[in-house]
């Protein structure tokens, strides 16, 4: 089972960030709402409004958005804005990204399937690894696993 599964996905892209807490309260206390509204979704300032360490949870979820950036190989170019890229949780807390605009484009032309995300963070730093996913093409006899 495993190898049929190891013949249909593959790893296209992985990605890594990290950043210091203190940076996005400062970006909070200096711009606002302006800041908040540039990068982060209506369902994810909800959500991390509602946590008692909401500075931790905004830091993660900029670590997830660069993150998932560095998976896809773009960087900010290409036209991909922070809310293209969206941090929402599963019903049983696990962290789920869905795309949409520019971000959603490149993985669609890439071949990009799906992208894993794991994020922690503590009082100090926030961090986020991802995993860009999708199909590898048909496998030659002489292709190495």
């Amino acid at each position: 089972m495993w190898s049929e599964i190891k013949k249909k996905m593959q790893i296209l892209g992985i990605g890594t960030d990290i950043i210091e807490c203190l940076r996005i309260a400062q970006m909070i206390e200096r711009h606002g709402d302006v800041f908040l509204q540039r990068v982060y979704t209506p369902h994810e300032i909800a959500y991390c409004s509602q946590r008692k360490a909401a500075t931790q949870h905004y830091a993660g979820r900029w670590a997830a958005k660069e993150s998932v950036l560095k998976a896809m190989g773009t960087g900010w170019a290409r036209g991909i804005s922070w809310k293209d890229i969206e941090v929402q949780n599963e019903p049983g807390g696990a962290p789920l990204i869905v795309l949409g605009g520019g971000a959603r484009e490149v993985c669609e032309q890439r071949g990009m399937t799906s992208i894993l995300i794991s994020i922690s963070h503590c009082r100090s730093h926030a961090t986020a690894y991802a995993i860009a996913t999708g199909e590898s093409p048909p496998m030659n006899e002489t292709d190495e696993l």
